[in-house]
Formats: C-alpha cells, structure tokens, sequence
C-alpha cells in the first residue's frame, strides 16, 4: 500500500492532519481522493480512517512555503464531509489556523525565533493574511503553558492570532448585501430579521429568539432540537445562493456544506458550560452565540466565527450589534459566551466613508502536535468517487 506523511495536531477546539503540499498530488481531483481515504469519509463512524465522525475533528490543512512577498507560507484548510465524499474549501478554519504556525516552525519552513515568532500565513481559501505569534522555546514552538482555552482541557502556550486583514472574503466588503440587517423571505419558512457579515468567513446573524430558542436551554436540548437546525439550514443556504456561492437551495441542502456559518445569537444571559456543566453568568461576557456549519452545531466557538461575531458587533445596525452588552459596541475586547464557555476576541473596527475596516481582530488559541508519521492508503482509494459543488 502507499504511503503518506502527515502530522495529526490540535488546533484550538479543533484537530486533524496537516500535510506538507509536496506531499500530496498536485492534481486536486487525485488528492481529495487520497484525503477522503485517510479520513475514512463517506462513511458517518469514518472508522476505516482518521476521522473523528465529528466536524471538529474531520479537518485538513496543506501547508507550503510561500512565494508571495507578504507571507511565510501558504494554508489550504478542508473541511472533510462525514457523509458525502467531499472535501470543502470554500471556507478557513479558525482552530486549525492555529496549528499552522507551529507547524511552519517545526517543520522548517519558517527560522524559529525566541521567544516569539510572527508568522505570516497566506490562508488560500479566503485569500488572506493571517498574523500568527508563535511562542519559541529552544528552537521549536513551545507546547507547555497556562493559558486555557474553554473547549480543551488543561492548558497550554497561548499562540495569538490576528485576523485583521481578513475582511470581506467575497470581494464584497464586510456587508456583502450592502445592508446592515434585513428582512429576508425564506421559501416555506417565511420572513426572517437577519444580518450578513464577511470577516474571516461569510456568516448570517439571528436572532436565536426568532427560531424558538431561549438561550438558558440544555445544550443538548438544543442539538437535539433538529426543527430549530432544519431552519437555520434553509436560512444559511438562501442566503449562499443569494451571495453566489452556490446555484440554488437543493443543490445547498443536498451537501449541506461549510460557508456560510448561521449564527444564533442572544443577550447576554445565564446558562450552564455544555463541558463542565458550570454556571455562566450574564455579566462575564458581551454575547452569545451558537454556529450551524456543514450539517452540524459547533460544540465551542470557531475561530472564524469568533472574528466576525466580534465584528458584526461592532457594526452599528447588526443584528449582533443589537443584542450585544451596550459596552461591548465600542470596547476594544468582545466576550463571547457559547456552549463550551467563553471567548474573548481583541477588537478595532472604525468607520471608512460608508463602511468599516477592521483594524485588530485577534484571539488566542492553544495547539500541539499529537502524532506524527505515515498514513497507509487503501488500495482502492483512486477509485473513489468525488462530489463537486
């Protein structure tokens, strides 16, 4: 059987393989066939494979030496369908982006530097520059530290990444309808107050009032409540199809993909932590909120979905804006608070002429390799067919 290099490590709230490019086939037909294999997708257990049968845990990056003058290196993230034979890659991860610069470090394709190096990472899927600062111990990214993230135990080096330049991934501003917020008629739905926001990824606000839910429910109840995840499906993908990302809503709701997250958001207001089942209360954070991506609920916060919840927070009219602590619209940090805990996002977002620019937009995340090694293929793995958009 043949034979693959691949290092699996924790990003963040997320984990996967992250491959050398060099590594993979250049013909992109060829390696998602050889991705889908290693993960063991389609199958929903993926136990003929690396896969989680989580979303979280169903995730790639290829990561490369870059020739463009403004990054170390270039970052292709998959999202690995459980049931379709798909990898999607119309969308950056946030967790996972953090892995990328410890990657970078120990593997050699960035000069380590003590005690922090900045790594500049050119995310191919949005066609941004990501800033990674990377602690440096002894000539490798440093792994050991105190600094914990809700959603992952224990603790570890805090890598800070700022997503800044990151704004507007449709070419279509960080208002890609050109409204604030909105009222849109979805097909056997009816009309729903919304707001779509680009930063890091495209994603649609909600009132999570507005698809019945209160906010202090169980979160499980909350998972299992698949009327409220049927709407935000529909939402989500009418407004894909409105922003040109995909032809029409069967063809959405047939893969059910990654891009655009839906959002559910509430005023801040007290729940008990999915993990440790402890209290949160109202005052320890700004806003809540619950993402619906690729057929799933996210059981923390991603990464990408954190910027542009910090973002649309900041942008005066947004449905975010309007649920948000009053503080927290012009504060320099928005807490988040969602079904792991709580996140904290650095945030600047001023005024340019009829719009707005990000200035900062940066948060912190933990990230360690797991296992590194080779990946046997099955040999049928070319055979395998593949799913397009």
């Amino acid at each position: 059987m043949k034979l693959v290099r691949g290092i699996y490590m924790r990003g963040g709230t997320s984990k996967g393989v992250y491959f050398h490019a060099k590594d993979l086939p250049a013909d992109p037909s060829l390696r998602d066939r050889i991705i889908l294999d290693i993960y063991g997708s389609p199958d929903l257990t993926q136990i003929d494979g690396l896969g989680g049968a989580n979303v979280l845990t169903s995730k790639t990056a290829i990561i490369a030496r870059s020739e463009r003058t403004d990054a170390d290196v270039d970052y292709t993230f998959g999202q690995v369908m459980i049931n379709e034979p798909l990898v999607d890659y119309r969308i950056n991860c946030g967790n996972i982006s953090a892995g990328v610069g410890p990657f970078a470090i120990d593997e050699g394709l960035v000069p380590a530097v003590e005690p922090v190096t900045r790594v500049r990472i050119f995310n191919t899927n949005t066609q941004r520059i990501i800033i990674a600062e990377v602690p440096v111990k002894d000539g490798r990214a440093q792994v050991a530290g105190d600094y914990h993230i809700d959603g992952v135990p224990g603790t570890g080096a805090k890598i800070l990444l700022d997503f800044a330049a990151t704004g507007g991934t449709l070419g279509k501003g960080l208002l890609p309808t050109g409204h604030a917020r909105e009222n849109l008629s979805i097909d056997g739905l009816g009309t729903f107050d919304m707001s779509v926001v680009d930063a890091a990824n495209p994603s649609v606000f909600v009132k999570g009032a507005d698809l019945g839910l209160q906010g202090t429910e169980p979160f499980q109840d909350i998972l299992n409540d698949q009327s409220v995840w049927d709407k935000a499906d529909r939402i989500r993908g009418t407004v894909g199809v409105r922003l040109g990302m995909y032809p029409d809503l069967d063809s959405f709701l047939r893969i059910n993909p990654t891009m655009p997250f839906c959002i559910l958001v509430f005023p801040p207001i007290g729940y008990t932590d999915f993990v440790d089942g402890r209290a949160i209360t109202p005052d320890s954070y700004d806003i809540k909120g619950i993402i619906r991506f690729a057929g799933a609920v996210h059981r923390a916060y991603s990464g990408t979905g954190s910027v542009c919840t910090a973002v649309a927070a900041q942008i005066d009219g947004t449905i975010a804006n309007a649920v948000c602590a009053e503080a927290a619209r012009s504060a320099n940090v928005v807490r988040i608070g969602h079904p792991s805990g709580i996140m904290d996002v650095d945030i600047m977002v001023e005024k340019d002429g009829e719009g707005y620019r990000i200035l900062r937009a940066a948060y912190g995340r933990t990230a360690r390799r797991i296992m590194e090694g080779y990946i046997y293929l099955k040999p049928w793995a070319d055979a395998s067919p593949i799913l397009s958009l």
